[in-house]
């Protein structure tokens, strides 16, 4: 093993982080930006109900796609170049968004910001890796980066309503030009180049395996998420399932995999991505309901509900960030388990909320479960990206964000459906007699139904039924924050004792403990250049 301490980043180093964080956070902030921005986008180029679910979803779902596949090529043909190679891409295509004149040219427009999208995040995680050796520095540095992450999802909305105040719809995305060339200019004089070593080639059959995979198994879950049980999206998803049976086949029997499988057998790895998948699954669902109590409840515009989650943004800012100061003197699983822990008292609040509790309760609830969260996020990605051999940073990196992606997906669509079926068990006993037939239908589906059934009734049928429906919602709510606290206090009791072998950044491990960090390779094999 490995005892010599690996070298600390300096001024360059620190100056490359902020270069990499630019892309981090347009990559992220390009998944919300068009929220507000749908009106006047529809008014445009006048989508169908289908173009307009592409226009929004595409994005996401080509960066899922796409992520297993970038990770491995950027180990392979050197991570600056992939990186650079995207950022050109993201330009060139945030260009043709912006000036898209048909909802069909959006829709390619969307996907191939996505596949530019996938070039850009392992990239930048694997380079960090590489830059930041030391494990402490390493940990402050993902903590930015994954800031830079939650950041650009909060702002989206709010940058794209700013500039529909004042500009067309498109200029959401010229964003992405300013911000990619800086990337293009700086990359090379600031960011190193690192390949694997021996590298062998791409094998175009897992790719094509890996996208068939992903992306049927992503378009069935999100569709089930959206629609509901349906026999299309079931179907997608199974045979996504299937085909990643055979991938995962492929990749035992190769002797250079798109995906080296031996690195779910290592125990803080694969703990680390069981984690951070299911932390993000159990606040998927939640935050779902979150955003439809803050306008369908409460009463809020889509803006004004957008500036009320900023708090909890905040929050997991505060964690995230704090998260590598505190595992200098604490253990990360120590920290993690307060963290988790922490986030389950914020589901537990949040079961406590109630149609006319306002915005106090449940906006605290949802800062302390973000605090909580924030820590476990950080701590998780340094965890896969550091466990990893430095050939392999690419394909974890791929890896923690496609589990990010799945865990989203999937919270969604299983915590979702569930608080959906509390609501319409309750909704159907809450509609008042002498509600026509269709209000009634509509009433009982979701509460967005019901709110638009309410303004065509008289005044006392319609707070009738919103008084029933709004409680009946409530209870979907309460039903989703208890599934999260149940989540997260099973992953303390899990993790914790599993990543207990994982030392604080400022104490070496004990005498034959396990660490975190890999050997390096020898440097006569190591390719890397600056």
């Amino acid at each position: 093993m490995n005892t010599t301490a690996p070298p600390l980043a300096g001024r360059r180093e620190w100056i490359g982080l902020a270069v990499l964080v630019l892309p981090t956070l347009l990559v992220s902030m390009d998944l919300t930006v068009l929220h507000l921005a749908v009106p006047a986008l529809s008014a445009d180029l006048r989508p169908s109900g289908t173009q307009l679910l592409w226009i929004l979803d595409v994005y996401g779902f080509l960066i899922a796609g796409w992520l297993i596949t970038m990770g491995a090529l950027g180990d392979r043909i050197g991570r600056r170049r992939l990186l650079l190679a995207g950022g050109s891409a993201f330009a060139v295509a945030s260009v043709l968004a912006a000036l898209s004149s048909s909802a069909e040219l959006l829709i390619l427009s969307r996907g191939l910001l996505g596949i530019a999208g996938a070039t850009l995040m392992p990239s930048t995680l694997s380079l960090i890796r590489h830059m930041f050796p030391d494990s402490a520095q390493r940990g402050v540095a993902i903590g930015t980066w994954m800031t830079s992450f939650m950041v650009g999802g909060a702002i989206g909305p709010l940058v794209g309503g700013a500039l529909l105040e004042r500009f067309w719809w498109g200029s959401a995305f010229l964003l992405g030009v300013p911000v990619m060339l800086l990337l293009l200019l700086l990359g090379p004089v600031l960011l190193p180049e690192y390949r694997a070593p021996e590298a062998g080639r791409l094998d175009l059959v897992s790719v094509l395996l890996s996208l068939a995979a992903v992306l049927p198994g992503v378009y069935g879950i999100k569709q089930l998420a959206e629609h509901g049980v349906d026999w299309s999206a079931g179907a997608a998803f199974l045979v996504g399932l299937a085909l990643g049976v055979v991938f995962v086949r492929r990749q035992r029997a190769l002797r250079d995999p798109l995906v080296d499988l031996r690195l779910f057998s290592d125990r803080t790895f694969s703990t680390a991505l069981t984690t951070q998948t299911l932390g993000v699954f159990a606040m998927a669902g939640t935050q779902l309901f979150i955003g439809q109590y803050l306008q369908l409840v409460v009463g809020l515009s889509p803006l004004q509900a957008g500036l009320w989650t900023l708090p909890s943004t905040a929050a997991g800012i505060v964690g995230a960030m704090l998260a590598p100061a505190a595992v200098r003197r604490i253990r990360p699983a120590a920290v993690m388990g307060v963290g988790l822990l922490l986030s389950a008292v914020g589901f537990a609040a949040m079961t406590q909320v109630t149609p006319d509790s306002g915005l106090t309760l449940l906006i605290s609830a949802f800062v302390v479960l973000s605090l909580g969260l924030g820590p476990t996020m950080t701590l998780t990605t340094d965890m896969m990206v550091g466990s990893a051999p430095p050939e392999r940073a690419g394909a974890a990196s791929a890896i923690s964000e496609t589990g990010s992606e799945f865990g989203l997906s999937m919270g969604l669509a299983v915590i979702g459906s569930v608080g959906t079926a509390v609501y319409g068990t309750q909704a159907n006993d809450a509609v008042p007699e002498g509600v026509p037939a269709r209000a009634a239908e509509a009433a009982r589906d979701t509460l967005g139904g019901a709110v638009n059934a309410a303004r065509t009734l008289p005044e006392g049928l319609a707070e009738q039924l919103l008084a029933g429906t709004r409680a009946a919602f409530t209870s979907g709510l309460h039903t989703t924050a208890a599934i999260g606290c149940a989540i997260t206090v099973a992953l303390a009791a899990v993790a914790v004792p599993r990543l207990r072998h994982v030392p604080a950044t400022g104490k070496a491990a004990e005498p034959g403990e396990p660490t975190d960090e890999p050997d390096e390779p020898a440097p006569s094999t190591q390719r890397a250049t600056t």
